[in-house]
């Protein structure tokens, strides 16, 4: 049985914008200061998807240090002053959203995991804003964050569209979790560099579809539309 899809809701972090690298090789430094060394590879796997808040009790445990406020603090302004300095959008990712906003009336939405401020920061600085402005939810404002569905949830409610017409666009198991407990159709973006076994994970995790390059999305959408329209 298909649903008919009416709207769009991306996650923020490697879907719209590229600042996992930028923001794991920060994350990864500041654990090294505190005495946890992990090389770029295992940093990214340990925290990808996740807030670094949900993961106190492992830094802690590894540093051997209190993950204080001041220290969430420092982490956060030197993320947003690399973000600003550094941030890129995703190839070919404004394109794909003023296709897929043309073809969805404006129905579309950001469901992300992190906190407004950088979701915001990030959004305008790619030039973004203009078709999310309104219509950004972070899972710090939810009673509870991914994977859990509230933000997705909150994202269908506020375009006015059932969760089960919704589009999901995701790059981590636990945002697919997130889209797939919400009742959406999730589709899972992997860029070509990563291996199939991140493909493979995202469809395990509930995923669709997955591609490899955004210019492939509206299509995607287009053609799960086409299937509605005939079954």
């Amino acid at each position: 049985m298909y649903h008919k899809l009416d709207a769009v809701l991306f996650d923020c972090d490697g879907v719209l914008v590229d600042s996992e690298p930028i923001t794991n090789g920060l994350l990864r430094d500041m654990l090294q200061e505190q005495g946890w060394t992990l090389t770029p590879e295992a940093c990214f796997q340990h925290f990808v998807g996740k807030a670094v808040i949900d993961e106190k009790v492992r830094i802690e445990a590894e540093t051997g240090k209190p993950l204080t406020e001041a220290w969430m603090s420092s982490f956060r302004a030197r993320r947003n002053a690399a973000l600003e300095a550094h941030l890129q959008a995703i190839p070919n990712i404004h394109a794909a959203i003023e296709q897929i906003h043309l073809n969805f009336d404006g129905r579309i939405a950001c469901a992300s995991r992190a906190d407004r401020f950088k979701v915001e920061l990030q959004l305008a600085k790619v030039a973004l804003m203009p078709y999310f402005e309104g219509r950004i939810f972070s899972g710090h404002e939810m009673p509870r964050s991914k994977p859990a569905p509230d933000v997705y949830l909150a994202a269908a409610a506020a375009v006015g569209v059932h969760p089960s017409r919704c589009a999901v666009v995701e790059d981590t198991v636990t945002g697919v979790m997130a889209g797939v407990a919400a009742g959406c159709t999730v589709f899972g973006y992997t860029p070509a560099h990563l291996q199939t076994t991140e493909r493979a994970a995202l469809l395990a995790a509930g995923a669709s579809h997955t591609f490899t390059d955004m210019l492939q999305l509206p299509s995607l959408l287009s053609q799960k539309v086409a299937q509605f329209a005939c079954s």
